[in-house]
């Protein structure tokens, strides 16, 4: 690991202040890492010289003021931060400039990084465009309390015959859900809003049962006895384990109720862990830990994985200047400096970082999440793949379609998207 004293010397040897000052400018969300990236940027400049720029919007924007930018011959943006969603579109486009020539040069060294984040948010092709910024990979938030409880032990063992623990099975997981149903206590909160918080959540379910999207030729795979169980399972726990309004709840409507110690669980993204424990937030502090969703066997996990990645577009001003900073914002002293703050990590040596664990008890459970996880597909057509999963999703669990003629319209799209893509010849 480096330590201050080498990173001084990779700081002298790689990161020189400019012969005159550059200013570097990336459009970011505003999210708490990109908060985390803001406290630390004046080191960067003191160390270098570059100043640095961070045009903060909300997420319904970014794509709007990125694309004009891309298509220019020079933009003013000198780095970007991508959302998976937008990985296919950007680089299919040749919107993004390839970093493997500059990582050799400067030996940055991304086999540190997770091997699923590379694959989302890093490698297309077998050509690196980005570097894994932060992750919100999905996972069940549960309530430790209450699988300690002597009673829920005794009453869990005579109704399964199982001892009552944290679920190493999917199985095992909805038994739990129908067990703590009971006394105004639901066994799970769902977030059922179409498009995109459905279609997140229910990947999981997808996940969990053994299935997956495609298979390696981009043959969809969601109409088959595990893409149907996960509808018919995510239906039910919201019809009659959850809270009543469940299917057109968003992420801060199921967080509440999991907050305010309604709900045994809650799959969703690892961000959430900190706020479970923030009393202003949270009447459940210290009660509620997370885990990788639990898949069908005590080996699989069912997470669905998600990042964000940073990258260098063509029409950067200042490509040289820009990686500067992206080496410097990826190294592992600046990485595990984020962290600390409570950002999301992507490399396996913050993870692993003592102090990091220190503070962050549950930093392996989510390493483990991430390690275990699923990519939904990504190609240039991901949001409207979304789109129209979350339209299906939502007509199958109001009843309106059944999960099987749900998902054999989601399996037609989603061909006819892959086909136009390039995806299936």
């Amino acid at each position: 690991m480096l330590r201050r004293l080498l990173f001084g010397v990779a700081l002298a040897a790689g990161l020189s202040a400019p012969a005159s000052a550059e200013t570097v400018t990336i459009l970011m969300e505003g999210v708490p890492d990109t908060e985390y990236v803001k406290t630390l940027v004046p080191e960067f400049t003191k160390e270098t010289g570059i100043e640095v720029n961070l045009e903060v919007v909300n997420y319904a924007e970014m794509h709007t003021k990125l694309v004009p930018q891309l298509v220019a011959g020079k933009g003013s943006y000198s780095a970007l931060v991508v959302d998976f969603y937008w990985v296919g579109e950007f680089t299919k486009a040749g919107w993004l400039l390839p970093l493997d020539e500059r990582i050799a040069t400067d030996k940055f060294d991304t086999s540190v990084y997770v091997p699923k984040m590379m694959d989302l948010v890093g490698k297309v092709d077998g050509v690196t465009y980005m570097l894994p910024f932060y992750n919100y990979a999905m996972g069940l938030l549960y309530r430790k309390d209450l699988l300690a409880d002597a009673k829920n032990q005794a009453d869990f063992k005579a109704k399964y015959g199982m001892d009552l623990g944290v679920p190493k099975t999917w199985d095992e997981y909805l038994k739990q859900v129908v067990f703590f149903t009971k006394d105004g206590m639901h066994g799970v909160v769902n977030q059922g809003l179409r498009p995109d918080p459905i279609a997140m959540e229910w990947s999981n379910y997808l996940f969990a049962n053994g299935g997956e999207y495609h298979d390696a030729n981009w043959k969809a795979t969601l109409n088959t006895e595990a893409g149907v169980k996960a509808v018919e399972q995510y239906a039910t726990n919201i019809a009659k384990y959850g809270p009543l309004g469940a299917a057109s709840f968003s992420f801060d409507e199921a967080f509440n109720v999991m907050a305010q110690g309604k709900a045994y669980s809650y799959i969703t993204y690892n961000f959430f862990r900190a706020g479970i424990d923030d009393p202003s937030k949270s009447s459940v502090v210290g009660n509620v830990e997370i885990m990788a969703v639990p898949g069908p066997t005590p080996e699989q996990g069912g997470s669905l994985n998600g990042a964000w990645g940073w990258a260098i577009p063509k029409s950067s001003p200042n490509p040289d200047a820009a990686w500067t900073f992206l080496k410097w914002v990826e190294s592992h002293e600046i990485a595990k400096k984020r962290a600390l703050q409570g950002g999301s990590p992507t490399r396996t040596d913050v993870f692993d970082d003592p102090e990091v664990n220190a503070k962050y008890p549950y930093s392996q459970a989510l390493k483990q999440m991430l390690l275990t996880s699923h990519n939904f597909p990504v190609f240039t057509y991901t949001p409207q793949l979304v789109e129209v999963l979350g339209r299906e999703l939502s007509l199958a669990v109001a009843g309106e379609k059944s999960p099987a003629d749900a998902l054999a319209t989601v399996e037609t799209e989603m061909t006819e998207l892959a086909t136009k893509d390039g995806k299936i010849k």
